[in-house]
């Protein structure tokens, strides 16, 4: 018999279960490890639905581009998000991006109703960029595990312990963490925003990723207090088994998301967020690529990059439990069938507190304005 538990089960278990591995004997935290997997993954099978005939995903496409022209609605999704649900977006006029791109894609559309398909945090983004603006989701139930694992309560604690400290989130938050921030980032822009940080003195509390923050820290020498959380996805990216893959392809080129274990980061020939990740296959010679991302960015990069071979690093040792660690279970709730619902139904609306918007829109803007000159810099020198 498969174990089932209520949904609001999940957000406060995954959450809970950090601070039992920061007090737990290593031999201990690494069986519960094991056990959460197990479970999580139990629940999250039985949420996904069954695959879709062609005839019948034709029929889903055209109901939602149906209902995204008559609500003045655009979609955005995110790169780790399955081919359909990517397609899709692209066909309909909306964009598929990296988290960084997709809050200024919603920013910036004229449309007055965004259609996010990703996780919780995307959509409280797009909200708080967007306020006039109605926000939906195909399930409010696709979560992430660094939003999770940082509860603002908890984290807000941890800040008032060093008020002298300038708080850097990843976009990977919940809006109350957004609103205790000074500074939101994303993967794609957090070297260069710590790194004009700490040219200015400051020093840095990073939340919520360890990797991503350890990565960071040792790029740039800055002085960072980091918050104890990782991806469940790019967690499991093992170092051995890596090296064992690039022994049988060679010629293969490694691309590893900062999200993952430094002895991965370590082995890649290109390390970075999705979108430098991509732009790399383009420009690197290598006609094969071993990639330690959620496999969801394969669609891109095959539709770029056609000539090329993209494989999925090697997730979960020996005895792991997790059956499908290179794409995230939340992004795959992102499903045809819950979006044309959604779109009919009007259900799975974001809502963020309206007092928390005006602490919260303001370190996005930062990353924003730093973002959008930078380019503008890049132009000009270009």
């Amino acid at each position: 018999m498969q174990m089932r538990f209520p949904a609001f089960f999940w957000p406060v278990f995954i959450g809970c279960k950090l601070a039992f591995r920061a007090q737990a004997p290593s031999g201990i935290a690494n069986m519960t490890q094991i056990s959460e997997r197990f479970l999580v993954q139990a629940h999250l099978d039985a949420k996904q639905p069954k695959a879709l005939s062609p005839e019948e995903q034709a029929h889903y496409r055209a109901e939602i581009a149906a209902e995204l022209k008559k609500q003045d609605a655009v979609m955005v999704a995110h790169y780790y998000c399955d081919p359909v649900i990517q397609a899709l977006a692209e066909e309909t006029g909306g964009c598929v991006a990296d988290s960084l791109e997709m809050a200024r894609f919603s920013n910036n559309h004229p449309a007055s109703t965004v259609l996010v398909a990703g996780v919780r945090f995307m959509g409280e983004t797009a909200k708080i960029l967007n306020p006039e603006k109605r926000v939906f989701m195909p399930t409010l139930e696709a979560t992430c595990s660094l939003d999770v694992g940082c509860p603002v309560d908890e984290f807000s604690a941890f800040c008032d312990q060093h008020p002298e400290r300038t708080v850097v989130v990843y976009a990977n938050t919940s809006a109350a963490v957004k609103a205790r921030a000074d500074w939101v980032v994303t993967s794609g822009c957090a070297l260069e925003i710590v790194e004009s940080l700490m040219d200015n003195g400051e020093k840095i509390i990073w939340a919520p990723d360890k990797h991503l923050g350890r990565y960071i820290q040792r790029e740039t020498g800055a002085d960072m207090l980091l918050w104890d959380g990782a991806c469940i996805v790019h967690e499991e990216f093992k170092s051995k088994q890596l090296e064992d893959m690039k022994a049988l392809y060679p010629e293969a080129a490694i691309l590893v998301h900062p999200e993952s274990p430094e002895a991965v980061i370590e082995l890649a020939d290109v390390v970075g967020s999705t979108s430098q990740m991509i732009a790399a296959a383009q420009r690197l010679p290598n006609k094969m690529f071993i990639v330690a991302t959620d496999r969801g960015i394969f669609y891109k990069m095959q539709q770029l990059c056609p000539d090329k071979v993209f494989i999925e690093a090697p997730t979960a040792g020996n005895g792991a439990a997790c059956r499908s660690c290179a794409h995230c279970p939340w992004m795959a709730m992102n499903t045809l069938e819950r979006t044309l619902q959604c779109l009919r139904e009007g259900s799975n609306e974001i809502f963020v507190e309206p007092a928390l918007i005006p602490n919260a829109v303001r370190p996005l803007q930062r990353m924003l304005d730093f973002t959008q000159a930078a380019r503008l810099r890049q132009a000009g020198n270009a």
